[in-house]
């Protein structure tokens, strides 16, 4: 197959797909019209956070494949794809270790205020005092709003940090997943607000959704407790920015965010946020998956993907 690759890859599983005959194209560099002009005689697209347009599959007639090298594909046009009988299909799970790192490092962080110390004494500023003042995680309570791969692995260092964790109980789930949920000392609650008004941090770990596009809104910061710690690896679009910019002035809220609304689709770019500028922000520049574990683990789903394509038996298609 002719792949284009639009992001970095690890040369090890590039070679094993040039050795497998497939011709490759990778420029980690595409997006947009540049993505759209190089996607003309590609049968594969591979992507990370880059968009897929529907204007960019119309611009390439042999396309029959997009991966999505990680969980989310709501960066992909799936409905048009299924229309042009293009396949989309991810690699979920393969990131979780790396996201569920990072969510500890931002909890650690606002907990300890890492970055204004680094930042003081990078500027010859000694404040002892200052800095001296923080909760510590042993016996904080943390709320997991989606048990998936990444939620799991959250759970697993929080509970190795000694914090309590909790979630929403969901009727339907299967025994296995219910046994799951207790061999990870995971308590339930039935309502979200109970969670929430329980809770002392609050991490989101959900597909952005009809149903949780702007779910962390104005009644949902109100019933959080006053200075507890909302963290977002998911996707920007969970949180409605303006209200959550509301209670942080008003309610003391403070936020780990590692994505944003509108945030560039890749590469260097300016961004202009009121909320990751905000004072009690402290963010991240959507790097949640990025690092090299991740990223191998990542690649070995993604030529998993495209053998099972070839053996005609695809997995993980989502449309």
């Amino acid at each position: 197959m002719k792949i284009l690759i639009a992001d970095s890859f690890p040369d090890s599983h590039a070679q094993i797909l040039e050795e497998n005959g497939h011709a490759l194209t990778i420029d980690a560099n595409l997006d947009g019209e540049s993505l759209t002009e190089a996607i003309k005689d590609s049968e594969a697209l591979i992507v990370r956070s880059t968009k897929v347009t529907a204007t960019t599959m119309d611009a390439a007639p042999n396309l029959k494949l997009i991966i999505r090298a990680g969980a989310g594909t709501n960066t992909i046009d799936k409905l048009h794809a299924a229309k042009k009988q293009i396949r989309v299909c991810n690699v979920p799970g393969a990131n979780a270790v790396a996201v569920a790192e990072l969510v500890m490092g931002l909890i650690l962080s606002i907990d300890r205020q890492l970055p204004q110390n680094v930042s003081d004494l990078q500027n010859n500023v000694w404040n002892k005092k200052k800095y001296s003042k923080a909760q510590g995680l042993y016996g904080q309570k943390i709320a997991i709003l989606g048990l998936g791969a990444i939620g799991f692995a959250v759970a697993s260092r929080a509970k190795a940090f000694g914090m309590d964790v909790y979630a929403l109980s969901k009727p339907g789930r299967s025994v296995e997943a219910e046994q799951k949920i207790a061999d990870a000392g995971i308590t339930q609650l039935e309502s979200l607000n109970a969670l929430l008004q329980t809770c002392d941090i609050v991490s989101l770990h959900m597909p952005a959704t009809a149903e949780t596009t702007s779910m962390v809104n104005q009644d949902f910061l109100a019933n959080m407790q006053p200075g507890a710690i909302l963290i977002n690896s998911s996707r920007g679009e969970l949180v409605d920015e303006a209200a959550l910019i509301e209670a942080m002035d008003s309610h003391g809220i403070r936020a780990g965010l590692d994505v944003y609304n509108n945030e560039p689709g890749a590469g260097d770019n300016r961004f202009v946020s009121a909320l990751a500028g905000h004072p009690n922000v402290c963010g991240t520049h959507h790097i949640g998956a990025s690092t090299n574990q991740a990223q191998i683990a990542v690649s070995d789903g993604v030529l998993n993907v495209i053998q099972s394509y070839l053996d005609n038996d695809l997995i993980n298609c989502v449309n």
